[in-house]
């Protein structure tokens, strides 16, 4: 495939604090990525059909409410129902590390915390694209 991955990058719920997912739409397009920011005050279901109609290969879900584990699991369960196994679901914000790892074991992605490098995020996201999006 010769196009840039394609990241859906979203603000879930009423959290309205947005300058770290905007640091890394920014971060994420520098590494050549494709980027598309929803904005504040998405639903699980806004994200899930952008990220159908955009045909993006990952989402990433910034979040600071801790409402992390209702929004996570929902889109989860989305993201089930429309086929979308081979899209990465990731993100980050204040999220306890057990909280991280029953998420993951639901089958969310690599969870990232404040102060974590933008280059490891990007990476991340390039070599799961890489395993599971035929790239």
């Amino acid at each position: 495939m010769n196009r840039p991955i394609r990241v859906l990058v979203a603000k879930v719920g009423l959290d309205g604090h947005d300058r770290g997912a905007k640091v890394i739409a920014t971060a994420l397009r520098d590494a050549g990525m494709e980027v598309i920011y929803t904005g504040l005050r998405q639903s699980p279901e806004m994200v899930v059909n952008a990220a159908l109609q955009e045909d993006v290969d990952a989402i990433g879900v910034s979040i600071l409410s801790g409402a992390h584990m209702t929004v996570f699991p929902k889109l989860i369960e989305l993201m089930k129902e429309r086929e979308m196994q081979d899209v990465l679901l990731t993100g980050g914000g204040i999220i306890p590390e057990d909280d991280m790892q029953k998420l993951q074991e639901m089958g969310v992605g690599q969870l990232f915390p404040p102060g974590t490098n933008t280059a490891d995020i990007a990476q991340y996201i390039t070599n799961w694209v890489k395993q599971h999006r035929n790239f």
